[in-house]
């Protein structure tokens, strides 16, 4: 790696040069050593990695693999020079006996060159465990380091690429709002729906066909956040390889009554309840497994976003296969039930900035429209939501475990304070209330929020007078989703017909 970027020297002369791999033997190795010029590595997951292999390659076998002849005569026969810090890792006697073994020996009778790859294999191993075994410090201890450096490494550079899976009812506009504003700061490129459509084919699976534009852009779109159910292959036509999958859970206690009163006249089986409390008592009384997709509302309705079947037999085999999936798509999960701590966690893993993620409320309800639930039914939503509740349980503990090995719950707490007083500087500097209000109240009829069931969805006013910069900045974060949908769409595709709901504030 070295070698290669000596070549580029006069181009490369202080600056970093960003490495990612799948290797994380090599990874470690790269970032504990000094160079002439400044190489950081960074982990990239080895399914993610299929065009570095393919650029590595001067063959298009799709079983065979090789170093190019000319490079490993390169890399071996230059012997670039070996320094104090070298020694200590024993890469000089190394870097002679491997040399004597390469000149006895004619590379061109090796079959794909299998020793060579071996052999460059074997060295890479020998200085690796050398430096590991040369930091004076216990195994355990080196473990725990290594493993942190390459799972949870924070990008040095802000994350542009972002697939955020919009669960239901989980405080998910308020994160959709955050995105936006972040993709018009950048001027990003967004997958929106196509035509009218405010949703990506939801409750079908995701297709990239339903991106408005997919099929002369291709996989040229940085952040995708609307509706839809998870479909990986087909995001995976849309979005880069260097895309970060994130998205966000919330109890399903609290979220099957907020469901209750958001789609109480869409779903046949609340619909024929009193109230969720009733549902709950006797959930298969009014659930109908014929009206599926309709009642998609009403039970597991956060497996069934992730793409899997919400009335599936919930068995462990079954439960711990989907578990996996998810963790190996997603790189991050954040939590309702913990919002501000999530926010945190996001700023960190996409390297945004404090301001990327400060945020107003969104789609929240009224509080006389939250109906109180009885302890039988909380039990209850355990059980009739068994798949979901141990979806949120693993999930929940991978959450407060990778807090503990990155962050940890003291610089938690001060980035939470520092999350919140910037949003309280936010709030007196922009809204004429200090609290979200009744939609009943508010003044401008173009910034009221989509309203459904029997909630009550709430919305803001802003303080008149302002600066047109701090008007649009205050703008950005109180404006419900499908006005800022509509205008972002507007901005991306001018030559097409705006969504109906246009946002005259914003027009060009």
């Amino acid at each position: 790696m070295r070698l290669a970027c000596m070549a580029f020297h006069l181009h490369l002369e202080g600056k970093v040069v960003r490495v990612l791999m799948d290797k994380t033997a090599s990874l470690f190795y790269i970032n504990r050593q000094a160079h002439d010029i400044h190489l950081k590595a960074f982990y990239l997951l080895g399914a993610r990695n299929e065009r570095e292999n393919r650029l590595s390659r001067d063959f298009s076998s799709q079983h065979e693999w090789s170093l190019h002849l000319e490079v490993a005569h390169r890399l071996f026969k230059d012997k670039p020079s070996v320094t104090k810090s070298d020694r200590k890792f024993g890469v000089a006697r190394i870097g002679r006996t491997l040399n004597f073994i390469l000149d006895s020996l004619d590379l061109h009778f090796f079959c794909r060159h299998s020793r060579l790859l071996g052999l460059v294999t074997l060295w890479l191993g020998v200085i690796f465990l050398a430096g590991f075994f040369h930091m004076n410090v216990n195994i355990t201890s080196s473990y725990r380091m290594w493993r942190f450096s390459t799972k949870y490494l924070w990008p040095s550079y802000p994350q542009m690429n972002v697939m955020f899976l919009k669960t239901h009812k989980t405080a998910s506009s308020t994160v959709m709002n955050i995105l936006f504003r972040f993709a018009e700061k950048h001027n990003l490129t967004l997958a929106l729906p196509a035509g009218q459509n405010y949703h990506l084919g939801y409750p079908h699976r995701f297709m990239a066909q339903f991106v408005e534009g997919f099929k002369t852009r291709g996989q040229s779109y940085n952040i995708i956040c609307n509706h839809m159910r998870f479909n990986l292959p087909e995001v995976r036509k849309v979005m880069p390889n260097t895309t970060t999958y994130f998205s966000i859970m919330r109890n399903p206690v609290s979220l099957m009554e907020s469901s209750y009163a958001y789609n109480k006249f869409f779903t046949p089986a609340f619909r024929r309840s009193k109230d969720v409390n009733e549902f709950l008592a006797s959930p298969w009384t009014y659930y109908n497994m014929s009206e599926y997709r309709n009642n998609v509302h009403a039970r597991n309705y956060m497996w069934f976003d992730f793409g899997y079947d919400n009335n599936a037999m919930d068995t462990e085999d079954y439960v711990q296969r989907v578990l996996a999936e998810i963790e190996q798509a997603f790189q991050l999960m954040l939590l309702t039930d913990y919002f501000d701590e999530s926010m945190v966690l996001l700023k960190e893993t996409l390297g945004w900035e404090l301001d990327d993620v400060v945020y107003f409320k969104l789609n929240s309800r009224s509080q006389d429209t939250i109906k109180s639930m009885t302890p039988e039914s909380k039990e209850k939503v355990k059980e009739w939501c068994s798949l979901d509740w141990k979806l949120y349980q693993h999930f929940n503990r991978t959450f407060w475990r990778r807090i503990q090995e990155t962050i940890g719950l003291e610089k938690l707490d001060q980035e939470v304070n520092l999350l919140r007083m910037r949003q309280k500087e936010l709030m007196e500097l922009c809204l004429l209330d200090p609290m979200p209000i009744d939609k009943t109240k508010i003044k401008n009829k173009k910034l009221q929020p989509f309203q459904s069931g029997r909630a009550n969805i709430l919305g803001y006013n802003l303080k008149e007078n302002m600066a047109n910069e701090t008007l649009r900045t205050c703008l950005r974060l109180i404006t419900p989703e499908l006005q800022y949908m509509s205008y972002l769409y507007a901005r991306q595709f001018p030559e097409k017909n705006r969504k109906s709901t246009a946002f005259s504030l914003w027009r060009r």
